[in-house]
């Protein structure tokens, strides 16, 4: 998986009642695009590291 600041995070719900969930990438720890990701969640604009696992997705932002 690799992303850049802007990209969006997809999180699909796997569990019970989970919903997707969907963030901004808004800082990428490693120069090759890889995680972990800083991700402002739209939901309610809290941040937080996410190291992303198979039942997520990078769509490309504006560049």
């Amino acid at each position: 998986m690799r992303a850049s600041v802007g990209d969006r995070l997809v999180v699909e719900g796997t569990y019970g009642g989970e919903l997707r969930k969907e963030g901004v990438i808004v800082r990428v720890e490693h120069d090759d695009g890889s995680p972990p990701y800083i991700v402002r969640w739209l939901e309610d604009g809290h941040e937080t590291l996410v190291f992303p696992g198979p039942d997520a997705r990078v769509v490309a932002g504006a560049r």
